[in-house]
């Protein structure tokens, strides 16, 4: 992946800048700099995330980053006066002031906006476009695939380009797209969706999955959920029966745990994300590994650590931790008409599978199926990988249920 913009092209892998045509030499925070507000477009980039990005969250003075910003500016044959291709915000941070192009390197040839599959995979492709939520926020969302549509609602810890290259998430994006049409979206205040939003709450999310739906033109489509963008997807079923042809949910819940009296558990796993959030030595690894993702490899891990700096910085990854521990959808029983298939790992330490059944007896039209798996993130080197996603695509080939709106 290379990024281009004013005349400039930047290439992460070999870590280069060209301005013009010529090789431009810059310092590697100058770099990293000009490579997160290309990844972020023309949208604003706040300075706590250029802080932690940049500078690992690490205490900086102003002066020190006003200079790395002035030697960027520079680099790009911008000034602050001019501010022509980097834009500053006062008070709030920095943004592109160019369209910035993403582009595959010369050995890939896929076209602009599109992001390379895997060796062995060259017909997966997803292009990424963005959709403004009710009130306003910016939501990035992508598609891949061709054919019969499925939406992904977006859940905790995503990045739609880090995703595509995830050994723990690439291969279910490969498998969702290879049978059709893919949707899927950074939630709010994560990725590449709008990071400063003010609001998280279920409604607020689910107004993203109807932005994301609308610009995609769903109008009655199936929704594929984990984890706490379960809530979401029921949320949004309740609001628009018409709208949701089947619900495949997995590691879902009916209370979050706060809402279920374990207010303790979820103060600690905070108290970890704000200390540990992207550090490999933290406890916050250790903890996290053994609770989401007990048996994943060195490179799940791997991966997970890179995505989380990618994902969110520390503070809104806690916000968002706090958020789901307090959701309560247990008042939408006779709101939500879609037929439902609820998923759930048997040895889920994060939402227990006595959860999965509470929820498949919450919803009027629920089949359970659990299986003998012990990570809450779904790993395709676990055997229950295979069997939950066989499950969901026998669900999804069913013949589609009667719109609840129609006449017969």
């Amino acid at each position: 992946m290379m990024y281009r913009f004013a005349g400039c092209e930047l290439d992460p892998v070999a870590h280069s800048l060209r301005c013009g045509g010529r090789p431009v030499h810059v310092e590697p925070q100058v770099f990293d700099l000009l490579l997160v507000l290309s990844e972020h477009g023309e949208a604003l980039v706040g300075y706590d995330l250029l802080i932690e990005r940049v500078w690992g969250g690490r205490i900086v003075s102003d002066a020190t980053l006003a200079g790395r910003i002035a030697s960027a500016r520079r680099a790009v044959n911008d000034d602050g006066r001019r501010q022509s291709v980097i834009r500053t915000v006062n008070r709030r941070g920095v943004q592109m002031a160019v369209p910035v192009e993403r582009v595959m390197d010369a050995a890939g040839g896929a076209a602009a906006g599109q992001v390379p599959g895997r060796p062995g995979r060259p017909h997966q492709r997803q292009v990424i476009r963005f959709a403004r939520s009710r009130d306003g926020t910016r939501i990035a969302w992508a598609e891949s695939g061709e054919g019969a549509p499925l939406l992904r609602a977006g859940h905790w810890l995503s990045h739609l380009e880090r995703d595509w290259d995830s050994p723990v998430w690439r291969p279910l994006l490969d498998r969702l797209s290879e049978r059709g049409r893919l949707i899927r979206y950074d939630p709010r205040g994560t990725g590449l969706s709008q990071r400063d939003c003010a609001e998280i709450t279920l409604d607020r999310l689910a107004d993203d999955l109807e932005a994301v739906a609308d610009a995609a033109g769903l109008h009655r489509f199936p929704i594929f959920a984990v984890s706490q963008s379960v809530a979401v997807a029921v949320v949004f079923a309740a609001r628009h029966p018409d709208r949701v042809e089947r619900l495949i949910l997995m590691g879902g819940f009916v209370r979050g745990s706060a809402a279920r009296g374990a207010g303790g558990e979820t103060a600690a796993m905070v108290q970890l994300i704000r200390s540990g959030w992207g550090d490999p030595a933290s406890p916050f690894m250790q903890a996290f590994s053994t609770l989401y993702m007990p048996a994943a490899g060195p490179a799940e891990i791997a991966s997970f650590v890179e995505m989380q700096l990618a994902s969110a910085h520390p503070d809104m990854a806690a916000r968002i931790r706090e958020f789901v521990a307090g959701i309560d959808i247990s008042g939408l029983r006779d709101r939500v008409h879609a037929p439902t298939l609820v998923l759930h790992a048997r040895g889920d330490a994060v939402q227990p599978v006595e959860e999965g059944r509470r929820l498949a007896a919450a919803l009027r039209d629920a089949v359970f199926r659990e299986f003998d798996a012990r990570s809450h993130i779904p790993l395709p080197s676990e055997p229950a990988w295979s069997e939950m996603l066989d499950a969901a695509e026998w669900f999804l080939d069913q013949a589609p249920p009667q719109d609840p709106t129609s006449c017969s």
